[in-house]
């Protein structure tokens, strides 16, 4: 993800959670856990986890209590862990507000992909009451129209950019001194993961910095945070 992320996993089983905090903590997360509702509500009083894994099945408050309790109070994203594909389960984790549930036994790596999934989805996200973003953005030498997708030089030069590459200059410019990973970035602009070994993000990259005269060597516009993602680096500025 854009940045580092906290986890809050809520299960009874000693051995799947410090298996999963063991595998998301290497997969670059905060994890918290908690064995039991009592735990969970002191770590969310002291912690704003940004998504909470939370099972059914458990001692004391069970996961469908937990999860309305969670509910008065915040819209933090939260799959359920169900012990078995029980449609019902399913069903009424949902209707309790449940972003997404996976089956036990499950896959890490899956359960990993619908966090990632989940996170991008509440990113990006905008509060019904948020500002409406500005429609020209300035940066560097270069205004964008984010609507007629124009980029504007300060000679007066104008460059026309194709969709994709608006979008991405937009999401850039919209988040200046943010990291932002490939997944994020190909989930935003194309609507699903890059592909493992696909460079298809880079060459887009390298496609934008070649018509903004941005040198990936000594950028002055578009980093590269090798191992991460991109970082919009230029100071930009709303135009009315």
């Amino acid at each position: 993800m854009s940045m580092s992320k906290q986890l809050l996993i809520v299960d009874d089983d000693q051995e799947i959670r410090e298996l999963l905090n063991e595998y998301l903590t290497r997969a670059g997360f905060a994890v918290l856990t908690a064995a039991e509702g009592d735990e969970m509500r002191q770590q969310l009083a002291l912690h704003s986890p940004d998504l909470i894994i939370l099972d059914i099945m458990m001692p004391g408050d069970d996961g469908f209590t937990l999860c309305q309790q969670i509910r008065r109070d915040s819209q933090v994203p939260i799959i359920m862990l169900t012990a078995a594909s029980d449609e019902a389960d399913r069903v009424i984790g949902l209707e309790l507000g449940a972003d997404d549930y996976i089956a036990k036994p499950f896959s890490p790596r899956e359960l990993l992909a619908r966090i990632k999934a989940l996170l991008r989805r509440a990113e990006f996200r905008q509060p019904e009451k948020e500002k409406e973003p500005s429609r020209r953005l300035r940066f560097a030498e270069w205004t964008l129209d984010t609507l007629s997708h124009q980029l504007t030089r300060d000679d007066g030069s104008l460059l026309d950019l194709s969709g994709s590459d608006a979008q991405l200059l937009g999401m850039l410019l919209q988040q200046p001194g943010v990291v932002l990973d490939r997944d994020t970035i190909s989930d935003a602009t194309r609507g699903r993961e890059s592909l493992p070994m696909e460079r298809g993000i880079d060459v887009q990259i390298s496609r934008l910095r070649q018509k903004l005269g941005d040198n990936g060597k000594s950028p002055r516009i578009i980093k590269t945070i090798r191992g991460s993602g991109y970082m919009l680096i230029a100071e930009v500025h709303e135009l009315p």
